[in-house]
């Protein structure tokens, strides 16, 4: 290998590393959260900081089974807006839109029309959200 090569790959391989920068992870704040809805217990385990959200979503449905998967998203104000993409208890794929409403240390869950924007489900915004019918709402979990 010349020097060339070496100085090049040398380059990649730290811009590389530098993008995959745990850095930004400590700025994230881990809460959980349950919400009891009839007999289904929904559990959010969520990474937030100032603007960005991530984290683990499960809806345990009573003696039919759960759904589980990843959510992510962006927070505007009081409002967490992204996606749950999960597999359903029949072991199917899906991905569908997420709100959340965050008032008094509690999230509620909205509900709203989805529509589709490039081939990915979104909540249609001529639509609002309602953050009052779905009967979900999620309190911090105290450890």
């Amino acid at each position: 290998m010349n020097l060339k090569s070496f100085l090049f790959l040398l380059i990649i391989l730290t811009a590389i590393v530098s993008c995959n920068s745990k850095a930004e992870q400590k700025d994230y704040k881990q809460v959980l959260y349950r919400a009891i809805n009839n007999k289904d217990t929904s559990i959010l385990a969520l990474n937030i900081n100032d603007k960005r959200f991530y984290g683990r979503y499960e809806i345990l449905h009573y003696k039919i089974g759960k759904d589980s998967g990843d959510v992510r998203g962006n927070i505007t104000g009081d409002t967490l807006r992204g996606d749950f993409h999960f597999i359903t208890y029949g072991g199917e794929w899906k991905r569908i839109p997420l709100a959340l409403l965050k008032k008094e240390n509690k999230l509620f869950l909205g509900t709203g029309v989805i529509g589709t924007f490039m081939n990915l489900p979104c909540f249609v915004p001529q639509i609002p959200i309602n953050y009052k019918s779905s009967g979900v709402v999620f309190e911090e979990v105290i450890k």
